[in-house]
C-alpha cells in the first residue's frame, strides 16, 4: 500500500483512523498533508499535539456516532483497525475522487497472534465487498504476511481504492 501514498497531494486532507502514536499521520504531515488523527487513546494523541499539519482528535468511534460528515477528506487511511458498525460511515467520509487506504487483519490471523476474535478479523474478500459499489479498486491483497525469514507473522487484507 505504500506505493499508493504517492497519490496523496501536499495540501490535501487526510483522516488517519485509529492513529495510535501517529506513525502515518507524522509521515504524511511531513509531506504537507493536513492530517486529522483520530483515536480513543488520549495519551497517544497527546504525542501528536503541536506537530505541524496534524490535528489530533479524541473520539471513541465504537461507543458514539461516527463524528465526520460524508465526503469530508481527500484520503482516509486505516491501519490495523476494524469496527464493522462504523464501516459504512467511515467509507462515506472519502470525498468523490478521494483515496481509501485500508489494511487490517483477516480470518486466519488467529493462528499467529492478535487480534484473534472474529469480530476484529475481516472475512475473505470483505474489503472488496464493502467497496464494490462506491469505489474503483486500484490494488487489493489478502493473505499471509511474512517476515524476512519467510515465517508467517500475520494474515491481512489491504486495499487502495478511489471513491467514484
Amino acid at each position: 500500500m505504500v506505493q499508493h501514498g504517492a497519490r496523496i497531494a501536499s495540501g490535501s486532507t487526510m483522516l488517519d483512523v485509529a492513529c495510535g502514536g501517529g506513525r502515518h499521520a507524522r509521515h504524511f504531515a511531513a509531506r504537507g498533508v493536513r492530517v486529522t488523527a483520530v483515536d480513543h487513546d488520549a495519551a497517544a494523541l497527546a504525542l501528536l499535539r503541536g506537530i505541524a499539519g496534524i490535528t489530533p482528535e479524541r473520539h471513541d468511534i465504537e461507543a458514539a456516532p461516527w463524528p465526520y460528515p460524508p465526503a469530508s477528506f481527500a484520503t482516509v487511511l486505516v491501519c490495523h483497525y476494524l469496527w464493522r458498525a462504523a464501516l459504512p460511515a467511515l467509507l462515506s467520509t472519502v470525498a468523490p475522487g478521494g483515496l481509501l487506504l485500508y489494511e487490517t487483519f483477516m480470518v486466519g490471523n488467529e493462528r499467529y497472534g492478535r487480534p484473534s476474535r472474529p469480530d476484529f478479523l475481516l472475512r475473505e474478500n470483505e474489503l472488496l465487498e464493502h467497496t464494490r459499489e462506491q469505489f474503483r479498486v486500484l490494488a487489493y491483497e489478502e493473505g499471509a504476511e511474512r517476515a524476512d525469514d519467510g515465517a508467517i507473522v500475520a494474515v491481512k487484507q489491504k486495499i487502495a481504492a478511489i471513491r467514484r
